[in-house]
């Protein structure tokens, strides 16, 4: 593996194109081009994500003949993601970000390509197998977060993170529009309705991967290490990936500020996945359209993304612990609106909107207050393990979901969607007290 102190390609040369002096003057349009670049995969590589999310369930159920089952595509996905998020993490550190970021979309490419054509010749098992490659788009998707902060200033890391999580809205949003499109174009190459949508998700991926590994030059993380290097951070940088997240994990646990962040992500995740796996599949039983399915979930990405720069501000000036208070009150609210529903379309619309602005304030404040509790050295792998923990909790929660619809119906899976925010609001009100009477 190349020294962190050592570019990739020539003594004058990081990733192939950049100086690889850390003090260099052009660290800030670095950055801006970095940022750029990553705003730019992310928006078209989004489409493929938001097209898939309408469709997956529906596709599934097609397949299966089964109600119970059609939550088990996302639950695939978001599985996925947490099965390679270690992986990528590891092959961007010693290759940088353009090839664990690539890497990502490229295996996303491969799932979308194998459930086209298991969906057309009817297959259900290889189906989900190709949902769970595509997971590699989300572990991409949340990887390029941390990309966006490799190069920035302490002061502008949450800015940039932002920027970033804001650009998926475009490709997010309009992905699940592209339901009806797509039913046309599957009727042209020979698979169902609901696969159709999986014609725009290997286009969209393939897009990202060739923006990401054509434009990200120089690679900002060989860039940030060849920096940190010279700061003297090389120790950091030999421990070994087992002895980093073993001791990434005894600083979670050893910090109550990190554990109430990591506690908002994960179960505010759980909430959002469950409730919103099942949605297009409770809309389509009462009559609705695959456009109006692909609106609703449109109208719970702009939810979960739009705002995140205003809920950033939010956390930043009223504090974290408020923010994520608020996400799980909103995320009560939405359950409860949509689980009242009924047959009614805009209700679930409404619903499905606060559930992702209740998971946007979670996400946002939970994972500043995570970052911020434990040291720089264990920063990274730190926020690796939450993504992880996250998919894993969501998958579980995405798994569930299929049943409890059938059992109890849609305002029973919101009911126990529901319970979820009860153990964060708690330990975030214990964690306000006890840090007031603290001080």
């Amino acid at each position: 593996m190349t020294s962190a102190a050592e570019p990739a390609s020539g003594p004058s040369d990081i990733s192939g194109t950049a100086n690889a002096d850390p003090s260099s003057p052009d660290l800030p349009a670095v950055q801006r081009r970095t940022l750029k670049v990553l705003m730019a995969a992310q928006v078209v590589a989004g489409i493929g994500m938001g097209a898939m999310l309408s469709s997956g369930g529906l596709l599934v159920e097609h397949l299966s003949g089964s109600e119970a089952t059609a939550g088990f595509g996302t639950t695939l996905v978001t599985l996925g993601a947490a099965l390679v998020s270690v992986p990528l993490a590891a092959l961007s550190r010693a290759r940088g970000r353009r090839a664990g970021l690539g890497a990502g979309w490229l295996t996303a490419t491969a799932g979308a390509l194998t459930v086209l054509v298991s969906a057309h010749f009817g297959r259900l098992a290889p189906t989900m197998l190709g949902m769970l490659l595509i997971g590699a788009a989300t572990a991409a998707n949340l990887q390029s977060r941390y990309a966006a902060a490799d190069l920035a200033e302490p002061g502008a890391r949450a800015g940039a993170l932002s920027l970033v999580v804001w650009s998926t809205t475009v490709g997010s949003v309009l992905g699940p529009n592209l339901s009806e499109p797509g039913a046309a174009v599957a009727r042209v190459v020979g698979v169902p309705d609901a696969a159709g949508t999986f014609v725009f998700s290997v286009a969209a991926f393939v897009t990202g991967w060739a923006v990401v590994h054509t434009r990200l030059r120089p690679d900002p993380l060989l860039l940030a290490r060849a920096r940190e290097a010279a700061n003297g951070g090389q120790e950091a940088q030999r421990q070994g990936f087992g002895a980093r997240m073993r001791a990434a994990a005894r600083h979670v646990t050893g910090s109550p500020a990190a554990l109430t962040g990591l506690g908002a992500l994960v179960l505010g995740h759980a909430v959002m996945v469950s409730v919103m796996t099942m949605t297009p599949v409770h809309l389509a039983h009462h009559g609705a359209s695959l456009g109006v399915v692909g609106f609703t979930i449109s109208l719970h990405i702009a939810g979960m993304y739009a705002l995140s720069p205003l809920v950033g501000k939010a956390a930043d000036r009223l504090g974290r612990i408020p923010v994520i208070l608020a996400g799980q009150g909103i995320m009560a609210l939405a359950t409860l609106l949509a689980g009242t529903s009924g047959g009614r379309q805009w209700p679930v619309g409404a619903g499905l909107f606060l559930l992702g602005l209740g998971w946007s304030c979670a996400t946002v404040a939970g994972s500043t207050l995570l970052s911020e509790s434990v040291g720089a050295a264990h920063r990274s792998e730190v926020q690796g393990l939450s993504d992880t923990l996250m998919n894993l909790v969501g998958a579980a929660g995405g798994a569930l979901s299929g049943g409890l619809l059938a059992l109890y119906g849609y305002g029973g899976l919101n009911a126990a969607a529901a319970v979820l925010v009860l153990p964060v609001s708690a330990f975030a009100l214990y964690f306000s007290l006890r840090t007031r009477s603290t001080r």
